[in-house]
């Protein structure tokens, strides 16, 4: 049996999609592959979609008998020893829940990451400040200050994907009422207003905000991310969080939905020059006050 891992690398997830497509090129079934391992057809469908490590000795027998040509099988077998290497973010494995695991994955291997967020900055451009906030006030259960400093430190940690030299486009709608929702107090909020003007001068980041003025929207379902990849094997894909948990979602029609409401959005919200107005004028006011 393949042994299980909390989470799948995006490296996995593509060839475990690769390996779906040789298998069913070569017209076999499930069933008829697992045969040749001496293994269930629920064995060949986990390596398929990531649900297991990638076992090298079964790739090989596999990649062979889908007749792949032996050069292929060598450059895929180095391809699923490095995909089984742990990503940076498992040291965090302590406070990682085991559902966000791939998100980080998912979004270290992005193109593009495309978001709407109705109730706060979003992880990759918060100050350490606001994010300690945040957690403070309960968003990750009941958890310890020395859990809190540790999530603190992997949202610090991700946010170096902004500045790397194949960084990917962020393209964030924000909520007006995150505006009005000061973790921490005005002077977190201000501190985080002039983060959010130094990174909308970087070129690879786009953040709208959704007015009040604007009236209702598609987006007041709730936040969610679609991400999108510079790999044909992996398709466009949607990550919505929920209170314990979240979902990976991937069929055409529903990201295509996700994609639809994304435009709506981009059309209704606030331009990206007038967001940078509206985040300067908050910010003024915050001064102004005393905050």
């Amino acid at each position: 049996m393949s042994e299980r891992r909390p989470a799948p690398t995006v490296g996995q997830v593509v060839l475990g999609r690769r390996l779906r497509d040789l298998r069913e090129a070569a017209g076999l079934k499930r069933d008829e592959a697992a045969r040749a391992l001496r293994v269930t057809g629920a064995t060949i469908r986990r390596m398929e979609t990531a649900e297991v490590a990638l076992k090298i000795p079964y790739v090989q027998m596999l990649l062979e008998l889908y007749e792949v040509p032996e050069r292929e099988i060598e450059a895929f077998v180095a391809l699923a020893e490095e995909a089984n290497l742990p990503g940076w973010w498992q040291r965090f494995h302590d406070v990682l829940p085991d559902w966000f695991s791939l998100y980080v994955s998912l979004e270290g291997a992005a193109e593009m990451i495309r978001a709407y967020e109705p109730h706060f900055v979003p992880g990759l451009l918060q100050t350490e400040e606001y994010a300690r906030a945040v957690f403070d006030a309960g968003t990750v259960g009941r958890s310890t200050p020395e859990d809190i400093d540790r999530h603190v430190s992997l949202r610090m940690a991700r946010q170096s994907l902004l500045t790397r030299e194949d960084a990917p486009h962020l393209w964030v709608v924000m909520d007006e009422t995150v505006l009005l929702r000061p973790p921490g107090g005005p002077d977190v909020l201000r501190g985080q207003l002039d983060r959010l003007l130094e990174v909308v001068r970087l070129p690879q980041v786009t953040l709208q905000i959704a007015e009040f003025a604007s009236g209702p929207h598609p987006g007041t379902f709730g936040p969610f991310t679609l991400f999108r990849f510079p790999v044909r094997e992996l398709p466009d894909m949607v990550y919505s969080e929920y209170v314990t948990g979240a979902l990976y979602l991937d069929s055409r029609d529903e990201v295509g939905t996700h994609l639809e409401v994304l435009d709506h959005l981009v059309a209704q919200a606030a331009s990206a020059e007038r967001t940078v107005e509206l985040i300067r004028e908050w910010r003024d006011r915050l001064a102004a006050s005393g905050g």
